[in-house]
């Protein structure tokens, strides 16, 4: 629901607060509360799956190294051979 005079970014938040209280009926907050706790998580889940999708692909092409150190858990760094590609890419990229 994208109201007359709602930005695209009001209309994601409003989004974003009805979604949390639709998975959560008992919850209220403050303004405070809503914005440090109910909206950071989202976020947060939504962008750990934005970056776990861009680790992925930067694995699978051979730029970024994977590896499960001690602790358990993918430790991700530059594959060092590619460094001149990865500069060049770099330079180029488009966002």
């Amino acid at each position: 629901m994208n109201s007359g005079g709602q930005t695209s970014e009001a209309s994601d938040t409003a989004y974003q607060i009805l979604a949390y209280l639709h998975a959560n009926p008992e919850a209220q907050d403050t303004l405070e509360g809503i914005v440090e706790w109910w909206l950071l998580e989202r976020r947060i889940k939504n962008q750990t799956a934005k970056v776990n999708e861009a680790l992925e692909s930067l694995v699978s092409g051979g730029l970024v190294t994977a590896r499960t150190g001690k602790d358990g858990r993918t430790h991700y760094a530059i594959e060092r051979g590619r460094r001149e590609e990865i500069e060049t890419l770099l330079k180029n990229w488009t966002i």
